[in-house]
């Protein structure tokens, strides 16, 4: 059955559309030219890529969903979901940023924010000219954000924040930080609310940088915050339902974490092709041993059921409709794979894939994360339990 046809039979259409190839090529574009260049370098270094972010901003790469009115791209989260996958394929740190920037940060002040928080604060963080760091962990407060010691408490006009968050992408470098913190420590999870605060605030630092096994170029830190004045119209959304919108923004972020998820695993799957066709073992290329094409299969297959789960979630979101199963199965299934695919690209390779000089041995320190980070596999697990459960069971 041709692809018209399935598309009249099912109303399913699996092309992509004109705009969406569009993008896709200029980010592809940008990367082989920008990103691919000096990727090795700064995952030595560690130095955030001020230079690269400018050029992403540039080009409208730095708040592509957000409205065209608020400086944003108005495009749908599928082209974003392209965009990050071929940034993650080379550089999973830039694709971090980038992901991070535009979903968790610029997300909550596009999701809660009024008119003028929005024309204040989400304009220049679309525009790339200031970034974006969301602040929700602390160290005693993982996955259970009812567990935060933060605190704000007001006095006459104002709120005095006080606490520490830590693994804070952008923690040092960010310019705008939304903050989640215990308006009333009384009513648990209904006590939480959602701030905007200026990096430059009196009482703002970044703390301690984390040494990390991945991500290298991701800027990720403590932040501390003592005795902060908040002006009372910095307060983002209702006064506490901080921690309601923080599910909401969540969702949204595990669509940039699946789609990131399969650009590294994308990127190994490639790096494996290309080095199974160079590799010669016994006078044949190594890609034509049954055990290394059996590899490439089950790694090229499970790339594309992904993408397919992840491009789900996002075209759900885009139609405003209800993603959070969704986008839970796509960023479990993803990031597992992103994990398995990298491991297998370095047994691929054999002892080259255990060395600095090839490309697989960063996606396997990189693709970790994506387990861990926006919620564990066990949390995904534990989200899809339950919203099965409300199908089913009602």
């Amino acid at each position: 059955m041709s692809t018209d046809v399935l598309q009249k039979a099912t109303g399913l259409n699996f092309e992509l559309s004109e705009e969406q190839q569009l993008i896709r090529d200029s980010i592809r574009d940008f990367v082989e030219r920008h990103v691919k260049p000096g990727v090795k370098e700064r995952d030595t270094s560690k130095e955030f890529p001020h230079d690269l972010v400018k050029k992403l901003a540039e080009q409208g790469f730095m708040g592509m969903v957000h409205p065209e009115k608020y400086g944003g791209g108005g495009v749908g989260h599928v082209s974003f979901c392209l965009a990050i996958e071929e940034i993650a394929r080379w550089d999973a740190s830039l694709a971090l940023t980038v992901a991070s920037h535009t979903s968790l940060a610029s997300g909550h002040i596009a999701l809660a924010a009024n008119k003028s928080q929005k024309e204040k604060y989400l304009t220049p963080l679309a525009k790339g000219e200031k970034l974006g760091a969301w602040c929700l962990t602390e160290p005693g407060s993982g996955s259970d954000a009812s567990g935060m010691k933060t605190t704000a408490i007001k006095k006459d006009d104002k709120y005095i924040l006080n606490g520490t968050k830590i693994f804070i992408t952008q923690g040092s470098v960010g310019d705008t930080f939304v903050v989640l913190a215990k308006t009333d420590p009384d009513k648990g999870t209904k006590g939480i609310s959602a701030f905007i605060i200026e990096g430059d605030w009196d009482g703002v630092e970044s703390g301690k940088k984390m040494e990390k096994l991945g991500m290298n170029s991701s800027d990720t830190t403590e932040v501390i915050f003592e005795d902060v004045e908040v002006p009372e119209e910095n307060l983002l959304g209702e006064l506490g339902r901080g921690f309601v919108d923080t599910m909401k923004v969540l969702d949204g972020g595990r669509i940039g974490i699946g789609a990131l998820s399969v650009g590294i695993a994308r990127g190994a799957l490639e790096e494996s092709l290309k080095y199974s066709g160079e590799r010669k073992q016994f006078g044949s290329p190594i890609g034509d041993f049954q055990a290394i094409e059996t590899k490439i299969s089950n790694i090229a297959t499970e790339v594309d059921a992904a993408r397919m789960l992840v491009h789900r979630a996002a075209w759900l979101k885009d139609q405003d409709k209800p993603f959070t199963k969704e986008v839970s199965m796509a960023k479990l299934f993803a990031s597992e794979l992103a994990v398995r695919a990298a491991d297998e690209a370095v047994q691929i390779h054999g002892g080259y894939g255990y060395i600095k000089e090839y490309h697989v041995e960063r996606f396997m320190r990189d693709a970790k994360l994506m387990t861990i980070g926006e919620g564990t596999s066990e949390v995904q697990r534990m989200i899809i339990g339950r919203e099965l459960k409300k199908e089913f069971w009602g």
